[in-house]
C-alpha cells in the first residue's frame, strides 16, 4: 500500500465519520438494528437519565433504579424498543447496586469488548435497537456462572 493509498483510506474513514455525526444518528443507531432513530428522537423518547446510558453508554448510579428491588414475576424489557431481555426467573440479588441476571432470553442482547477503564469487559447490548444495557462479568450463580449487571434506567418491567 503506498502512501497516498493509505492517507485516502484514512481521509475516506474520516469522512464517514463525520457524515455520521452530520446525520444526527448516535453510533449505536449506525449499526444494521431493527429500530433505529436520530439521536435527538431517542433523547426525546427516553428522557435524558436512560438516554445517556442507552444510547452514550453512561452508567447509573448503584442502588438507584426501582428495578434492583422489584421481584415479581414478569419480563424484563429494553427501555427503547421494548425488547424482551430476561425473565425474572433469572433474576438475582448480587449486592451490586444493579438489577442483575444469570441468563438473557434468547437472541435479546448482543455482546462487544469494551476498555473504557484500560481492561477488557463485555458489554452488553440490546439486539433490536444497539442500546447499551450493562456488563457481563463471569462472577455469577450456577447454571451459567454468569452477572448480567444491567442499568435499571435502561429497561422497564412488564409483570406476568
Amino acid at each position: 500500500m503506498t502512501h497516498s493509498t493509505s492517507r485516502r483510506a484514512l481521509l475516506g474513514w474520516l469522512g464517514a465519520g463525520v457524515a455520521l455525526s452530520a446525520s444526527g444518528l448516535s453510533p449505536l443507531a449506525a449499526a444494521p438494528y431493527r429500530v433505529t432513530m436520530s439521536d435527538a428522537d431517542w433523547r426525546k423518547k427516553l428522557g435524558d437519565a436512560a438516554w445517556q446510558v442507552l444510547r452514550h453508554e453512561d452508567t447509573e448510579r448503584p442502588f438507584t433504579s426501582p428495578l434492583n428491588d422489584e421481584h415479581r414475576k414478569g419480563t424484563f424489557l429494553c427501555k427503547g424498543c421494548n425488547n424482551q431481555l430476561f425473565s425474572s426467573s433469572t433474576k438475582f440479588d448480587s449486592h451490586t447496586g444493579w438489577p442483575s441476571f444469570w441468563q438473557p432470553l434468547k437472541g435479546a442482547i448482543g455482546t462487544s469488548s469494551d476498555h473504557k477503564l484500560g481492561y477488557e469487559r463485555i458489554e452488553v447490548h440490546c439486539a433490536d435497537c444497539g442500546g447499551h444495557l450493562g456488563h457481563v462479568f463471569r462472577d455469577g450463580p450456577k447454571p451459567t456462572g454468569l452477572r448480567y449487571c444491567m442499568n435499571g434506567v435502561a429497561m422497564v418491567f412488564r409483570p406476568a
